[in-house]
């Protein structure tokens, strides 16, 4: 009989300047009375992606397969699981209901396979408002995003810009 996997609450957020731009994320786990804060930044990206990155990152970060209450600001990710659009999307060959592309597929992938990992409840918090650890979030991100504009991170290769 396997144990209990471990209970994990995860709040993430992303901040980008011009969207895009310079942006920045950030994560904060918290298991029993441990704590772990983790902030990125890329020179050149989108809200969506960086909202993305942050989940992402998050995720990564856990060392075994774990039950996780993921609180986030970001409808395009709650509604993204929770409205069934992935499904949707994979049914189409990564094409929305216009036939067009799937916009950060590269992440959508990434998450989906750490999604197969951890037993991951998306919950939707309301940015900027009462949720101290939302708050925190958001201030983390917000400041990862000014290191990016004054400290631009080489540029990502791989990361799409808008003109593709």
């Amino acid at each position: 009989m396997s144990s209990p996997r471990k209970h994990v609450v995860i709040y993430t957020d992303g901040a980008c300047s011009g969207n895009p731009g310079p942006g920045g994320w950030a994560a904060l786990l918290r298991y029993n009375q441990h704590e772990k804060v983790l902030t990125g930044t890329a020179a050149h990206a989108t809200n969506n992606r960086m909202e993305l990155t942050a989940v992402i990152e998050a995720l990564r970060a856990l060392k075994e397969p774990c039950q996780v209450d993921l609180y986030t600001d970001s409808n395009y990710i709650v509604r993204a699981f929770q409205k069934g659009w992935l499904e949707r999307w994979q049914r189409n060959g990564w094409r929305t209901s216009r036939k067009q592309p799937v916009e950060n597929q590269d992440l959508w992938r990434q998450l989906l396979e750490l999604t197969r990992r951890h037993d991951v409840r998306f919950l939707k918090v309301k940015g900027h408002a009462d949720d101290p650890l939302n708050n925190r979030v958001d201030r983390l991100a917000v400041e990862a995003m000014r290191r990016a504009r004054l400290h631009p991170p080489p540029a990502d290769p791989s990361t799409p810009t808008a003109a593709e």
